[in-house]
């Protein structure tokens, strides 16, 4: 039974969707269905059922190489124009979906009001580790998106950066009148890196699909242009989709090079839920 004095919780439980309760260092649910706290702080609502490998999404060596490109500052102009999007729409609680190992929900803790409260879910449990670990004030947890353990129209801001979402559950999390802001590449994002793959490199879009139940706000773009050292090139190449089609002879090529002068291109896009 619920407490009457208790708030009502952010998550559901992932097996049977009733409230999920912090009781000391566990969330429980009204079927007793327990899920600790880990020591870095962060909640494991990922239960093994729902998982198609043991250690689904990127590997510890994949999120150390993109956390030392990203720490490097290399997409930090397109990191801080999130945060300053954040903060002029003055959000109490965020979603960073897709999270990875938190670079995103850091930025916008440096730069805004600390009145919100600040979520990353992501299905690499190492990732989740890491971002917990660095930012004690956020609440992290390892789901998918495709099951969002979160209560409905709980979030009133989403936050979407390169990451693969469920438009259903999207749209189920976030408020009337809550805002998505989607984060995609631009025509040009990567083309140098694109040329060592295909023979024929094609821009990307330049505006991206919304969920159905969205109307556009603002757009955005950011471009520059960055120079990664080599090793740093192989790690901004493997938090790509086009990484799987650069065998070893390309991955050697990208290293090769003396200077390699790389296009970054961001699109920003602002939208409002408009209906449920």
């Amino acid at each position: 039974m619920h407490q009457p004095h208790q708030p009502i919780s952010c998550y559901v439980c992932p097996l049977c969707v009733a409230s999920l309760q912090l009781n000391q260092k566990s969330y429980v649910c009204e079927n007793n269905h327990h899920f600790d706290l880990a020591k870095e702080g962060y909640l494991n609502l990922l239960p093994v059922q729902h998982k198609r490998s043991g250690e689904p999404g990127d590997n510890k060596q994949m999120i150390q190489a993109r956390r030392e490109f990203l720490e490097a500052g290399y997409y930090e102009p397109m990191a801080k124009a999130v945060a300053m999007t954040v903060n002029a729409n003055q959000p109490k609680h965020l979603l960073d979906l897709g999270c990875g190992e938190g670079y995103y929900s850091r930025a916008i803790e440096d730069h805004c009001s600390n009145t919100m409260m600040l979520h990353g879910v992501d299905i690499a449990k190492f990732a989740i580790a890491a971002a917990a670990k660095k930012q004690p004030n956020a609440r992290f947890i390892v789901a998918s998106s495709n099951r969002l353990p979160y209560a409905d129209q709980y979030f009133d801001f989403v936050l979407r950066v390169f990451a693969p979402s469920n438009d259903h559950e999207l749209k189920r999390i976030l408020k009337l009148s809550g805002f998505l802001l989607t984060v995609t590449p631009g025509p040009r994002h990567l083309w140098q890196l694109k040329e060592f793959i295909y023979a024929d490199v094609k821009e990307h879009a330049l505006e991206n699909e919304l969920p159905q139940g969205f109307d556009r706000i603002d757009t955005q773009r950011i471009s520059y242009k960055i120079s990664p050292n080599p090793q740093q090139r192989i790690a901004l190449l493997q938090m790509t989709p086009f990484a799987w089609r650069a065998d070893e002879s390309v991955q050697q090529a990208i290293k090769d090079v003396a200077e390699l002068e790389i296009e970054t291109d961001f699109i920003l896009t602002l939208a409002i839920k408009t209906a449920l």
